[in-house]
């Protein structure tokens, strides 16, 4: 299999892709792929068994929001002998490509990591730089410690607020909602 589909090639095949979203629960209820079953990026580790067997039964197709989280997991489970691609351009591609996004109705959207990660910088800015002209100079060097890490970031297409804020509650699945999706996971679909 590829390693990264576009959202045509992926629609194409979707019938034979077993999809797996990587993003948060709360970025998962505001808009996923139809088929895709939720398994946050942080937690694929102990999805691993399932992941193997589903991948044992066909292909996989990891997605997050814009493919960078998906990179990263597909390249997780290469290191564990699990080939899997990825969408190219995320959920956001999708969409854009007339891809239908599915919106559970009793689940309250949460906030996209990314725009989690920009109110969070920019506050802690904000504060460093209010706190060294009301308290002393020196604050400022906290809002260019974030500067720097939003920098470094950006150069190595990590981000360590994100991996940080993903270990929040409303960012994380309940232990009964990551045991029914792997359950679902280890049940192959009917033709």
């Amino acid at each position: 299999m590829d390693t990264t589909l576009t959202a045509d090639l992926a629609r194409e095949r979707l019938h034979t892709l077993t999809v797996i979203d990587v993003r948060t629960p709360g970025e998962y209820a505001g808009g996923h792929i139809p088929t895709a079953l939720n398994i946050p990026l942080d937690s694929l580790d102990r999805a691993l068994p399932a992941l193997r067997e589903a991948a044992g039964r066909g292909g996989l197709l990891l997605v997050c929001a814009s493919g960078a989280r998906s990179r990263n997991a597909c390249a997780l489970l290469a290191r564990e002998g699990v080939t899997a691609a990825t969408l190219e351009g995320g959920t956001a591609a999708w969409s854009a490509t007339g891809g239908e996004l599915h919106r559970p109705a009793q689940a309250r959207a949460g906030w996209a990591m990314d725009r989690q990660v920009r109110l969070t910088a920019g506050s802690l800015v904000l504060l460093g730089l209010l706190l060294g002209l009301l308290v002393h100079p020196a604050f400022q060097l906290f809002s260019a410690g974030i500067a720097a890490g939003l920098v470094y970031s950006a150069l190595s297409n990590t981000c360590a607020l994100a991996a940080l804020l993903g270990k929040l509650p409303w960012n994380r699945p309940g232990r009964t909602g990551l045991e029914t999706t792997l359950a679902a996971l280890r049940t192959p679909a009917s033709p």
